[in-house]
């Protein structure tokens, strides 16, 4: 790839990097800081019971959908853009049982393949950071959701001016790093879709417990299977330096991870409620 990818190229190297299984096992079954506590948490701010019809979209082998269908009974679709994480989910709603709440398909977030108007719900875990387009995004997940229907975000939050040259480029932008944005930024995004932030929660210290989890699994694959590493593309060499910084981001504010519980407006247009307030969260380290 030559000079700055296109959108599409992008999508496709995300979709190669998270259908990969040494990617899975660095990231653990969620694939997002918080793991699925951090789910939970979503799943009771957006108010879910049984029978909502929920999309998640970058659903990836379908560990929060699943949860979703299982724990909050929801009729549950997934989207992901990697054919692979797509088979993986339907091969895991079967096996547990829940292929009649839960069911998967291969997909653009930034063209949803649903009519309008049809979700209750629709959750996105720490993949809008990822998307070329993110107000197209964002105005897809408006169009789906059933006016007064909730959004419910989890995702990598930066201050991109101040991130360090570790944490930039191309590899950067598919770990969710690169062009992720404030939490305040995101809103705005919503906000500019129709969808009115009601919630917001920074959730950092799950960020430095993946950077944790990810350098001790790293360190046992680069003793055990050091040719899957460099398979994927990661730089064992650049890898140390990179945790480093990422680590360092967090603890100097630059870097963190957040929650965002959003709504649609309704068909006759209601004034939009205060603006949004950060909540203190699991490790709230400020504003």
């Amino acid at each position: 790839m030559t000079g700055a990818p296109s959108g599409e190229e992008l999508k496709a190297c995300c979709a190669a990097a998270y259908s990969s299984d040494v990617v899975a096992l660095l990231l653990g079954d969620s694939y997002h800081p918080g793991g699925t506590a951090l789910t939970r948490r979503l799943a009771d701010g957006l108010g879910l019971t049984p029978g909502a019809r929920v999309l998640d979209v970058a659903s990836g082998r379908g560990t929060t959908a699943l949860l979703l269908a299982d724990a909050y009974r929801c009729d549950v679709d997934g989207l992901d853009y990697a054919p692979a994480n797509t088979a993986l989910a339907q091969g895991a709603a079967r096996a547990t049982g829940l292929a009649d709440r839960a069911r998967f398909a291969t997909g653009d977030a930034e063209h949803l393949p649903y009519p309008d108007g049809v979700f209750d719900a629709v959750v996105c875990e720490c993949a809008l950071c990822t998307f070329p387009d993110k107000a197209r995004a964002a105005s897809e997940f408006a169009r789906v959701l059933k006016p007064g229907g909730r959004l419910g975000i989890t995702d990598v939050t930066a201050d991109a001016d101040r991130l360090p040259p570790e944490l930039t480029g191309l590899g950067a932008r598919i770990a969710c790093v690169a062009d992720a944005r404030p939490l305040q930024q995101y809103a705005g995004i919503l906000t500019a879709a129709g969808l009115h932030t009601r919630r917001t929660e920074r959730h950092d210290n799950a960020m430095l417990r993946m950077i944790d989890q990810i350098e001790a699994r790293l360190n046992l694959l680069r003793m055990t299977a050091p040719a899957g590493l460099t398979a994927t593309g990661i730089d064992l060499a650049a890898a140390p330096a990179v945790l480093r910084a990422a680590r360092t981001a967090v603890m100097d504010g630059v870097l963190g991870y957040g929650l965002l519980v959003a709504v649609r407006d309704e068909p006759c247009g209601p004034t939009p409620g205060p603006p949004p307030v950060t909540r203190p969260g699991e490790g709230s380290t400020g504003p």
